[in-house]
């Protein structure tokens, strides 16, 4: 890493800290499962949709067992206003047979193990290994920190996964964490997709791309 690329990330990073002092996982669980579920059901829908949803369907649903042998009508119904609910649905409940089949129930934690699963890629395993485990293997790449690495001139892969790389080489992995959260707010509250506000943005003096908009 050459020492411009360095001071800029660590200019990107001081100001998050700023910014986002606090940031953590927007949404809402009390264990493994219920995060799993969750991450599974954000995949093109807003944690605050899921976090409306997930209430009742984690009273429903407490245990891998519970999934597994659940009516997928039933599953689906719960879960249709997050999107792609048919296909999620299916994710949920084969991701919690192979857990029985393999694990006892239980949510595996290792990135290998969890992404062995259906339905579930790095960015899922990501959130899971980090905030429940404690174990941080990789740098969460959603929407938000796709199209932000490369506003900010953090990265230039074509997909999540090169651009995971490519934030795991100038940041300290002792901040993954932090900075996908801190990312994520930023693109929800400020740099979105369509219509950043550019004036507001925490970012604004390191930003790369701001004149484009």
């Amino acid at each position: 890493m050459d020492t411009q690329t360095s001071r800029h990330a660590t200019k990107v990073l001081t100001g998050l800290k700023k910014a986002y002092p606090d940031a953590e996982c927007s949404l809402l669980f009390r264990s493994p499962l219920e995060l799993l579920v969750a991450t599974i059901l954000s995949a093109q829908c807003t944690d605050v949709r899921v976090n409306k949803v997930t209430p009742e369907l984690f009273r429903r649903f407490r245990s891998a067992e519970d999934y597994a042998a659940a009516p997928i009508e039933d599953l689906e119904e719960l879960i249709r206003t997050t999107g792609f609910f048919r296909n999620k649905a299916k994710n949920i409940q084969n991701a919690c047979r192979e857990m029985i089949m393999r694990f006892d129930g239980n949510v595996p934690d290792t990135m290998e193990a969890l992404v062995s699963l259906p339905g579930v890629g790095r960015k899922t395993a990501n959130v899971v290994l980090s905030n429940v485990f404690g174990r941080i293997e990789g740098f969460t790449v959603d929407t938000h920190v796709f199209r932000l690495s490369h506003r900010l001139g953090l990265a230039q892969g074509k997909t999540p996964e090169k651009v995971e790389q490519e934030l795991m080489q100038i940041f300290p992995q002792t901040e993954w964490r932090f900075l996908s959260h801190a990312l994520i707010l930023l693109g929800r509250q400020c740099c979105t997709a369509r219509k950043p506000r550019c004036g507001e943005c925490p970012l604004n003096k390191v930003c790369r791309t701001k004149s484009v908009f």
